[in-house]
């Protein structure tokens, strides 16, 4: 049978794709030079912190970096057990009806959720999305109620989505911070199932038939690349959502509205070059830690203590010069104490500055001595000494 070839995004064929992925890339690496993209903003993937921005909370069209969100909820669905990746989903008419970037399902064709992934993550098909969305939620309009709901939950504040595939429609609208807050999301706490499919440059379906080629090229230009997303309309122009992991940093950039395809792989490039090249994620090193303090008027005389570093803080490479550490304690501490509470800090200097602060918190609840538990302690201290020496 004839090969069908899923490639860029709507009008773009393969050769296409293949000629311009094939081009000499020597962009600037420097950010001086003017960006064609109206929004950008790169975020470090632990922290959630912004390196840099610019319109970032912009509202513009999406395109197909709508389906973050939606591959946010099949993720969520595949880790409650609604889904399973051997589970096979069946495409219905509406869903068969979508155009654009897809895979060309037939009505009443089943494919395993394993299959319509890798047609999401690699291809971008709208038909497989909204075959996603009908499985979850039933309908792409209740689908997108969860979207919706999904977003205001991870902390969007210019986002609302429409529809589940990224078509140009009124009110159908995200921004570059939101779009990172979604990556973010759905690479830290998916990232080893999510970078199967989005790490994918060819593969294929239907046992060879169907041929894919990832829209993001990147994952074959680009190293440490781990995804993520590209998009592209009218409206919405070129937009891509790169997120890329190298030695100890994770990087996530999104650029939307570029006016070629080139410039948004270029731009992302750049973007991604500067900030592998000035940042780097430092966690203490901690060789004198107190490991418990005194408590005054507990139940208990001493805490155990925590150092807390978890993502640890995105400084710029020069600030490692010079860098000193102390950790800052009280020799004691008044009860009533509670799990988690802050009682002391590890401070990071550079050149004199701090440039970063990580807490020291209490492991553990410790209530006030009162005169009824006090008289307890005592009390069962006796009844123990009177037992030892009988």
């Amino acid at each position: 049978s004839a090969l069908v070839l899923v490639c860029t995004c709507f009008n773009m064929g393969f050769n296409e794709v293949m000629a311009d992925t094939l081009k000499n890339n020597n962009a600037d690496t420097s950010v001086n030079g003017e960006f064609t993209a109206k929004s950008f903003v790169v975020m470090e993937e632990s922290t959630g912190e912004i390196l840099y921005e610019k319109n970032s909370d912009e509202r513009m069209a999406p395109a197909s970096l709508t389906k973050i969100m939606d591959m946010i909820l099949v993720m969520e669905a595949i880790d409650r057990g609604k889904l399973t990746l051997e589970q096979k989903l069946t495409c219905s008419p509406y869903a068969k009806s979508m155009g654009g970037s897809e895979i060309w399902l037939k009505e009443g064709e089943q494919m395993t959720v394993d299959d319509l992934l890798k047609a999401v993550f690699v291809a971008s098909a709208n038909d497989a999305v909204v075959v996603f969305a009908e499985a979850i939620s039933g309908s792409e309009e209740a689908f997108v109620e969860k979207m919706n709901q999904k977003a205001a939950e991870l902390g969007a504040t210019n986002t609302h989505f429409t529809n589940c595939t990224g078509f140009d429609e009124a009110n159908h609208y995200t921004s570059a911070r939101d779009t990172a807050l979604f990556a973010r999301y759905l690479m830290s706490n998916y990232k080893d199932i999510v970078t199967k499919y989005t790490t994918i440059w060819m593969d294929e379906l239907r046992g060879g038939e169907t041929q894919l080629v990832n829209t993001n090229r990147l994952v074959r230009f680009y190293p440490g690349t781990t995804g993520l997303k590209t998009g592209t309309t009218d409206n919405a122009g070129y937009c891509l959502c790169a997120t890329v992991d190298r030695e100890d940093l994770s990087l996530i950039s999104v650029v939307m509205d570029c006016k070629t395809s080139q410039e948004r792989f270029d731009e992302s490039r750049i973007l991604l070059d500067k900030g592998f090249s000035e940042y780097t994620l430092f966690k203490p090193e901690i060789s004198d830690k107190v490991e418990q303090i005194s408590v005054e008027g507990g139940e208990k005389d001493t805490l155990k203590i925590n150092y807390e570093c978890k993502n640890g803080k995105v400084l710029k490479r020069e600030q490692l010069s010079d860098m000193e550490q102390k950790v800052e304690l009280p020799e004691k501490i008044e009860a009533p104490i509670k799990l988690g509470q802050k009682i002391g800090s590890v401070i990071i200097e550079s050149k004199g500055n701090k440039v970063a602060e990580f807490p020291i918190t209490a492991s553990e609840d410790i209530p006030k001595m009162t005169f009824k538990k006090g008289f307890q302690i005592l009390l069962s201290d006796f009844v123990f000494m009177q037992l030892k020496n009988v």
